[in-house]
């Protein structure tokens, strides 16, 4: 089956108004290419790519798809839910706790967390962000 192209946001956004809902099935949608910056990687050659499906007007919330291919990165969190689509990947905490993520895995991530991602097999998931 060939890539689903999303709408752009405010077009889909412009649908959902107008239908009430959108379904689109995850593993099939096309995502762009996003920029990882080369201080956040700590081992291989992970990328990042994802298609944002939701943005509130304020630009502070965020509903989307986002994938990251095997690798080790950190980063900072913002306050997030997600829910793991495929793939698999393990989330050190600094100081904290450390958790394996695999498909159907709900995380909820507080904002400022410092974690360290260890992918191991390409990671897709569905989320809602709050910055």
């Amino acid at each position: 089956m060939p890539d689903i192209l999303v709408p752009e946001t405010a077009d889909l956004a412009r649908m959902v108004t107008a239908a009430g809902i959108f379904a689109v099935p995850t593993g099939e949608v096309r995502l762009s290419p996003d920029e990882l910056d080369p201080a956040q990687i700590l081992a291989g050659s992970p990328q990042v790519s994802s298609a944002e499906l939701w943005s509130s007007p304020d630009g502070s919330q965020s509903r989307g798809i986002w994938e990251i291919t095997p690798g080790t990165v950190i980063d900072v969190e913002h306050d997030e839910i997600f829910v793991v689509l495929s793939g698999r990947a393990t989330v050190e905490v600094d100081g904290g706790a450390t958790v394996e993520l695999v498909p159907g895995s709900v995380c909820l991530l507080a904002e400022g967390t410092r974690t360290t991602w260890i992918v191991h097999e390409t990671l897709r998931k569905v989320y809602h962000s709050m910055s």
